[in-house]
């Protein structure tokens, strides 16, 4: 299976790209933590169907030591026991940021509120920024059908 757009070989799409890359340093810079951004981004990118993206993102989870268990969980963080309440707050702010369209509202004052008892300004700051970058993300890989399996950690 080949992309129908390669995304680094076309200029106009290579620079976007890049643009993205570097807004994603403002969030991996930030004090949100590193499992959580991860988990945000799988979340987001199993929603979208975005095959590419869940691979990247949990093959990079899996380097930097996050457990198969846990991993494995992220589409049912619901029932799951293995995730702590920032975690869970981060997953459904995550789930209502992607899902938009799904909620006449948008994103509840609830969903807000709960995550931001977990995290400070700069964290939720950073945390609703990956949540549209993700999504934009998934959005380009999924128009395009990027081929998903063959991504390596540290690849990008």
């Amino acid at each position: 299976m080949d992309a129908r757009l390669n995304l680094f070989g076309n200029p106009v799409a290579g620079k976007f790209v890049k643009h993205l890359v570097s807004a994603n340093k403002a969030v991996s810079e930030s004090e949100l933590p590193a499992a959580t951004q991860e988990l945000v981004k799988i979340r987001a990118s199993q929603i979208n169907g975005c095959g590419f993206c869940t691979d990247m993102h949990t093959k990079e989870a899996t380097a930097a030591g996050e457990s198969s268990v846990r991993l494995n969980l992220v589409a049912a963080w619901r029932e799951a026991t293995v995730f702590t309440e920032a975690e869970r707050a981060a997953l459904e702010l995550t789930e209502q940021g992607t899902r938009i369209a799904d909620a006449a509202g948008g994103v509840t004052d609830e969903a807000w509120e709960n995550a931001a008892k977990h995290y400070d300004e700069d964290q939720l700051a950073a945390l609703l920024s990956l949540i549209a970058l993700i999504n934009a993300f998934n959005r380009v890989n999924v128009i395009v059908r990027q081929p998903a399996g063959d991504y390596q950690p540290g690849q990008f």
